[in-house]
């Protein structure tokens, strides 16, 4: 992902150039007079306060051309091997170091990107020249195309970079073209798309540059330090309201493309059930208007266009995540995302004896945030996370049927509130440590639940996912120390185990002030989280005790996949009345849980799946032949068509009964897009929100921020929350396996909408098997055996707490 921040007003450097209308190559950028002092005071800040500052020194400041080089061109297509020479040969880690510390001089920021803006100007024009020579002959070939070159070298000269784009247009062409394009028709869109490239570069500002070179300096201390410039401060202190009119959804820039991070729960998005987190939005449209390419475009810009008024429609042109070689239309009404359909919400499922004799009522409490109590958006009181959870959980015990059980669902919770999420394990547990906080100079301080008493004392399960981070991985690891509760999902984890805190650079420097000009402010990681054992989340995350199979396990996802993450270690245990669960119990849920594994037809359908995706993630060479591009993409309708036939099926067939309780007003029934073919085969289980939310570090004048990885997400009016954008994604497009456009055949809508989405329901797996996980347990408790001994207490109950 790229590394800058999204921002919208001046500062921060100067351009030399007539107008905005300027052709780009003719710009000129250079620092704004006064800027070098906030440069300097931005990395004094870093090597005084972060919590890894011992940890970088001036001989990592190599990596800070090629880094800075990378947020810009990340596909390596523009800049030459030789750029890359030049630059570093001109500004040694020394230089680098020296002149930022002692200066605040950001030079090199400039000369780097008037270079880029030259390399893009006269590529998209050889691009141009060269598109109208490409004919259906082109397309028989037997070459191919690395569509991700992130980790490749850039091209050594010009005539490598030639024959690269040569193939990155064919590509393209073949991309339109199973779109049901003709040939000149996918020229033309094409064209489009590059003259709009070119319109994105123009746009880029001088701010833009400064604030993308200092966070790439931020990056050298970790993934969540960032340097925010005045307007982007700004904008993260008003973003967040009651109220947000838009689609609902966490956007990012990754590679140039507009992916969606987050499906806001209870928006507009989520009831349309037609975005998945990972899509990649390629194109916006309004009612009656042509779309709009938004490739390369700054995020800014893409929010402005999918942003309007309430009611209105906006259409979307989408990639899929669960299959590249897709292009689907959706339409989504624009809408209020109300804060009561973020709330807790909750269900009793009534669960088949493993003997088959009857049902076990087993209540679900799903958590999107561990938030605070405040006001909803008609203006009236709303509760706290930890007190809608007690709500639910009374409800759950006066109804007619009672619960034996309890699945905490933390899948997608990215966290919120540490108080909340210590408060809420105290209604699982008595009073005691949930977790730790250690600063830079070791001093720990241990936050512990006050509760006398747990509210619920039956047997608990949590299902996670690699997208449960900060306060969830908290709760989480707390309870899995205490034994109190079994965990059960992906393998594990995000692995977000740190506290970031926001500083002002002119309440830190008042001579900043002084200036007269507006300052930006750090986003800097100041402490470390560790569970009552000592173990941090950090990295490593919490890991689950029955591992489920997950496609999350093969996507770069997760604090590992992040440069520079901080290491995970581990400190003294505090003092906790508790102990992990016994091998034998565990071994024994482990062993029932892999024998349905291996035995039940939703788990055959669930790794078809898999296998399907791991196949095509691997596939690193496109094609470049149009007649087996055209193959695969009818081999690839049929599989998904197949399955959505078995989803149908198995969903008709293996349903428990539930009950739903609904603290908000219920959702309404979701809007049906004209044309929505079923692109994703995978059930919900893994198709979860990326972290956003940081717990908060226990400092009311200084709070920590919502994180989710290298950028700050930010709330906007328009409901779109940005989740990290780049700068430097303004002028070029980098390629991806969603270069490949399939049309939308009528042969994969043959089940509609509304059934796929009450299938999901039926066929989520990874809350269905976490059902009979605990089921198993309870059962245990009825039939003692070697794994539970006939006068203890029941398995994963609060009796059990502290009695082994």
């Amino acid at each position: 992902m790229a590394a800058a921040l999204f921002s919208l007003g001046s500062g921060g450097s100067c351009l030399r150039a007539q107008s905005a209308a300027t052709a780009p190559q003719d710009r000129i950028f250079a620092p704004a007079p006064g800027f070098n002092r906030e440069a300097a005071s931005v990395v004094a800040l870093l090597e005084q306060f972060h919590y890894n500052r011992n940890a970088v020194r001036p001989a990592d400041y190599a990596e800070i051309i090629p880094n800075f080089m990378t947020d810009f061109d990340g596909q390596r297509l523009f800049f030459l091997e030789s750029d890359k020479v030049a630059f570093t040969t001109r500004y040694s880690p020394r230089w680098v170091y020296n002149n930022l510390t002692s200066l605040g001089k950001t030079d090199p920021a400039y000369d780097i990107f008037n270079v880029y803006a030259r390399r893009v100007t006269d590529r998209i024009k050889w691009a141009l020249d060269k598109l109208d020579a490409i004919t259906s002959d082109d397309l028989a070939g037997t070459d191919g195309y690395l569509y991700d070159r992130k980790d490749a070298p850039w091209p050594v000269d010009m005539a490598e970079a030639d024959a690269l784009w040569m193939q990155r247009l064919k590509n393209e062409i073949i991309g339109e073209m199973l779109n049901e394009k003709s040939l000149e028709d996918a020229g033309k869109n094409i064209r489009k798309r590059y003259e709009r490239w070119l319109k994105n570069l123009a746009d880029i500002e001088p701010k833009d540059i400064s604030e993308t070179y200092l966070t790439t300096v931020a990056h050298l201390y970790d993934p969540h330090t960032a340097y925010m410039s005045a307007e982007t401060l700004e904008e993260f202190s008003i973003g967040i309201k009651l109220q947000l009119i838009g689609i609902g959804a966490v956007l990012s820039i990754e590679d140039d493309y507009c992916t969606i991070q987050e499906v806001v729960v209870g928006g507009p998005a989520d009831l349309s059930k037609q975005l998945q987190p990972k899509d990649k939005i390629i194109a916006v449209a309004e009612d009656g208007h042509e779309p709009v390419d938004v490739i390369g475009m700054k995020l800014r810009k893409i929010v402005q266009l999918i942003r309007g008024k309430k009611d209105t429609k906006v259409h979307l042109t989408v990639i899929p995540a669960a299959d590249s070689s897709q292009r689907k239309q959706i339409i989504i009404t624009r809408d209020v995302v109300s804060l009561d359909a973020s709330r807790a919400r909750g269900a009793i499922h009534e669960v088949p004896s493993p003997d088959g004799k009857g049902t076990t009522p087993i209540g679900v409490i799903t958590l999107p945030g561990f938030y605070d109590a405040g006001i909803n958006d008609k203006g009236e009181p709303s509760p706290s996370a930890t007190q809608d959870i007690a709500r639910l959980i009374t409800q759950f015990q006066q109804s007619e049927t009672g619960i034996q059980g309890l699945v905490i669902d933390l899948r997608g919770n990215g966290g919120g509130l540490l108080s909340e999420a210590i408060k809420l394990t105290g209604l699982f547990v008595k009073a005691g440590p949930v977790v730790q906080v250690k600063n830079y100079y070791g001093q720990v301080q241990v936050d512990s639940s006050e509760a006398p008493e747990p509210l619920y004392t039956g047997p608990l399960a949590v299902l996670v996912s690699r997208f449960s981070a900060s306060a969830s991985e908290i709760v989480a690891g707390a309870l899995q120390n205490y034994g109190r509760a079994i965990i059960v999902g992906d393998s594990s984890t995000h692995g977000k185990g740190t506290v970031q805190q926001l500083l002002e650079m002119q309440q830190l420097v008042p001579a900043l002030a002084r200036l007269n000009s507006k300052t930006g402010g750090v986003k800097l990681t100041i402490q470390k989280f560790y569970l009552p054992n000592g173990d941090s989340t950090q990295l490593k995350g919490v890991v689950s005790d029955i591992p489920l199979p997950s496609i999350d396990d093969y996507l770069p996802i997760g604090e590992k996949s992040l440069p520079r993450a901080l290491a995970w270690d581990e400190i003294t245990p505090s003092r906790y009345e508790g102990s992990a669960l016994h091998p034998d119990l565990l071994e024994a849920l482990r062993e029932a849980s892999e024998k349905r594994q291996q035995s039940l037809e939703e788990f055959g359908y669930f790794r078809k799946s898999i296998d399907w995706f791991k196949t095509r993630q691997e596939q690193k060479i496109l094609s470049l032949n149009l007649d087996e591009r055209l193959a695969q993409q009818t081999r690839d309708k049929a599989f998904k068509k197949g399955q959505d036939e078995e989803r149908n099926r198995l969903a008709a067939a293996v349903g428990y009964t539930s009950k739903e309780f609904l603290l908000g007003p219920p959702k309404e029934k979701r809007r049906k897009a004209s044309k929505t073919p079923s692109a994703n085969t995978v059930p919900p289980a893994s198709a979860e929100p990326l972290p956003e939310s940081t717990p908060d570090a226990g400092d009311d004048k200084q709070p920590a921020l919502p994180d989710q990885s290298s950028a700050i997400p930010k709330t906007l009016p328009d409901g779109i929350r940005l989740a990290g954008t780049s700068v430097a994604s303004s002028g070029n497009a980098d390629a991806q396996p969603g270069a490949d456009a399939s049309a939308t055949g009528s042969d994969e809508a043959t089940i509609s909408d509304e059934q796929l989405e009450e299938d999901s329901k039926k066929l989520d797996i990874h809350l269905r098997e976490t059902l009979r996980v605990l089921n198993d347990a309870i059962n245990m408790a009825r039939h003692p055996g070697p794994s539970v001994a006939a006068n203890a207490p029941a398995p994963l109950t609060a009796a059990a707490v502290g009695r082994r």
